[in-house]
């Protein structure tokens, strides 16, 4: 005969064994590296924690036998110790190092220092874009896994950084497809989108919420065929390739964003 306790060990031991048997929704990969992402494991809890980095919240994945953050690591990251806070602890994580390329090009000055009047439409166009990436909503699903938003080749690599004149700027922020122009661009992920417009650097570009501070980004677009507030299930189509804004060609550069972060977007792709 078995004891009580025994028969509830194996009903536990069933449960456990039943749950991790299901297959788990498709998630970005870890990478503790600038523009990638830490996974921090927050143990259980009853109710899905709060998570923040510096007063920044983090998405927070999985189920309350085990909690899971997902932490955006900015480009400019240093090597080390980095933490975040979960109510009144402090979890602790590790940020690796990692090179990545520098391109040194010339180009006729025009092209590197702003005139007076792009430079105040940029700091005007810089405002608005703080309120947008600042966006955080519920999120409704635990699907992750993103499809690229048009086929073709990836014609430059997330992270590099370009220096013009021997002037270095901002390291690149997200993934550029080399497409034709008028391709349609597919939503990689159900999502929600909260703003379109013409913007300096961008040309004509789109942002979707994908919930827990997870955003994408659609740049340089020939046409938005999109508005804020509408909601868009994978593989809807949110605009068309172009050649708007600071570019050479045609091409779509997509970027991911997560809290307030621009991530590699090669670490979604299912």
């Amino acid at each position: 005969m078995f004891s009580r306790r025994q028969i509830l060990h194996a009903v536990a031991a069933a449960s456990c064994s039943s749950a991790f048997a299901k297959p788990s929704a498709p998630r970005p990969l870890a990478s503790n590296v600038p523009g990638g992402i830490a996974r921090i494991a927050l143990g259980p809890a009853p109710e899905r924690p709060i998570a923040r980095r510096e007063d920044i919240p983090l998405l927070v994945t999985g189920t309350p036998a085990a909690w899971t953050a997902l932490a955006g690591i900015p480009l400019s990251a240093k090597p080390g110790r980095a933490e975040i806070t979960v109510g009144t602890r402090t979890v602790e994580y590790v940020v690796k190092r990692k090179q990545y390329l520098v391109q040194k090009l010339r180009v006729a000055p025009g092209q590197v220092d702003l005139s007076p009047e792009d430079e105040a439409r940029y700091q005007r166009e810089r405002a608005h874009q703080q309120e947008v990436i600042a966006t955080f909503s519920p999120r409704t699903s635990e699907d992750m896994g993103m499809v690229p938003p048009v086929p073709g080749p990836r014609s430059s690599s997330f992270g590099l950084r370009r220096v013009f004149n021997g002037q270095s700027r901002n390291p690149h922020s997200g993934m550029d497809i080399a497409a034709p122009k008028g391709t349609p661009i597919k939503a990689p992920l159900a999502g929600r989108v909260i703003d379109t417009g013409d913007y300096f650097f961008s040309g004509n570009a789109v942002w979707v919420d994908h919930g827990g501070g997870l955003l994408t980004l659609y740049a340089h677009l020939s046409a938005i065929d999109c508005k804020p507030g509408d909601a868009l299930a994978r593989g809807d189509v949110l605009g068309k390739v172009g050649a708007t804004g600071r570019v050479t060609g045609p091409h779509l550069h997509w970027g991911v964003m997560l809290n307030r972060t621009m991530v590699d977007p090669a670490l979604f792709l299912a």
